[in-house]
């Protein structure tokens, strides 16, 4: 099987596409992420790190004008998932606070660069000098490290790391606060304190990808804010080793992207 969930390309014709990467039971009408049958690229069929890719031809939509194709390949899963979190699952207002665990990543400055375009008072944790850097680049202020007690509350936290961070997001929501899991590169099980959630009445959502309509919405808001995404590393295809290591190594710093 191909891997590879995210893509941007051209038609046949010529026309320069961004693949949404969420298909659906053909017969499949509503929210794309509530159907029991929905799967990604490299799932059920190939993936997208290939020369030529067969994709549905509701899942090629048009780049936006002017967008480049290494920042389109980019919109799929990292993105998609931090928008939908963002601007669906989260309740955040404009001015209000929100926490991004574990920060540096490619999902990670996704959260942080829509949050500011957003209005969205951005903090973070990071596990290294590094991360810390790529963060401070985007213009967040507030950072700190891994399970570090901050000095006020959030509004909303994203978590995509898991075990080790969950019950520090738990602790800084304000309470009524959310907390979305996303994630779970710490581990599949995670211990927290419950009363600590009802008494303090904490909304915790779980959130993956998005829907199709989140993904125009997605492009669309990228284009007219001018965000650049943060791109780590572009890739030869046949470098993929090194770049692959990289990422289980958690080294890697904005998204990688591969060409071909």
């Amino acid at each position: 099987m191909i891997m590879g969930n995210d893509g941007a390309g051209l038609l046949d014709d010529g026309t320069p596409v961004a693949i949404y990467p969420v298909m659906n039971d053909p017969e499949y009408r509503g929210d794309e992420m509530l159907d029991p049958k929905w799967h990604v690229f490299s799932e059920l069929v190939p993936g997208t790190m290939a020369e030529y890719v067969a994709v549905p031809k509701r899942n090629a939509i048009p780049m936006p004008q002017g967008m480049k194709p290494e920042h389109a390949a980019s919109m799929g899963t990292a993105w998609l998932t931090a928008y939908s979190a963002l601007f669906t699952k989260s309740n955040l207002k404009a001015g209000q606070r929100m926490l991004v665990q574990g920060a540096g990543g490619g999902m990670s400055t996704a959260f942080i660069q829509m949050g500011l375009a957003a209005g969205f008072d951005v903090w973070v944790t990071c596990r290294s000098e590094g991360a810390k850097e790529v963060c401070k680049k985007l213009g967040v202020n507030h950072i700190y490290g891994i399970n570090e007690k901050l000095p006020v509350l959030v509004h909303a936290a994203f978590d995509n790391v898991g075990p080790v961070t969950l019950q520090h997001s738990l602790d800084s929501v304000v309470r009524g606060g959310t907390v979305v899991s996303l994630g779970m590169t710490t581990g599949l099980e995670a211990k927290i304190n419950i009363l600590n959630v009802f008494v303090r009445e904490i909304k915790i959502v779980g959130s993956v990808m998005g829907t199709r309509e989140e993904f125009l919405q997605l492009l669309s808001f990228v284009q007219e804010k001018g965000i650049i995404p943060e791109t780590g590393k572009i890739v030869p295809a046949t470098d993929a080793y090194e770049a692959f290591k990289e990422m289980i190594e958690g080294k890697t710093k904005g998204k990688t992207v591969f060409t071909f």
